[in-house]
């Protein structure tokens, strides 16, 4: 192979890379496009940022989870105890109501005998034993039977004036 005019020209218009005006054009075009170390390191940071705060976002947002969770099981347990205290609450009244119907019934059973039917024998029988003993302590007491000493006394000597010194004291003995 024969080397022409041309060729020696155009071997001799290489520089030292041995590579041709185009493509020293093209390599000097490509590197012009080429990212820079500023750029790489800003996108570096950005995306690092961006992987961050998704980071950061999914972290708050199960700690959210978490809170929301833990405020629901307070609520079920504050609810639960409520109605605890309300069924108790209902529960106490009823019985209490309940105790005051038994208690007016046997007020009035033994007081005013409105309910006599309802008396066993054994209370009639009670309930006519105690009408008895207080008509008889009410005639004693109306009579002026019981402010009457049970036992008599009896004065042993007269009355005598008092033997003070200094004239007595008009007090007898």
């Amino acid at each position: 192979m024969e080397l022409t005019a041309n060729d020696l020209a155009l071997l001799k218009s290489m520089n030292s890379e041995g590579m041709t005006p185009y493509e020293q054009f093209k390599v000097g075009h490509m590197q012009a496009k080429k990212a820079s170390g500023t750029a790489i390191a800003g996108l570096t940071v950005a995306v690092g940022a961006a992987v961050l705060a998704i980071g950061a976002g999914a972290w708050a947002g199960s700690r959210a989870q978490n809170a929301k969770d833990v405020a629901i099981a307070k609520n079920d347990g504050l609810k639960d105890l409520v109605q605890t205290l309300a069924s108790t609450l209902v529960a106490e009244r009823t019985e209490r109501i309940e105790g005051d119907k038994t208690l007016s019934i046997s007020i009035n059973d033994t007081l005013s005998g409105q309910q006599s039917g309802q008396l066993t024998a054994t209370q009639q029988a009670e309930l006519a034993a105690s009408q008895v003993a207080t008509q008889t302590v009410m005639t004693g007491l109306m009579t002026g039977k019981y402010s009457e000493n049970p036992q008599r006394v009896t004065i042993w000597r007269d009355a005598q004036a008092c033997n003070c010194p200094g004239g007595g004291c008009n007090f007898n003995v």
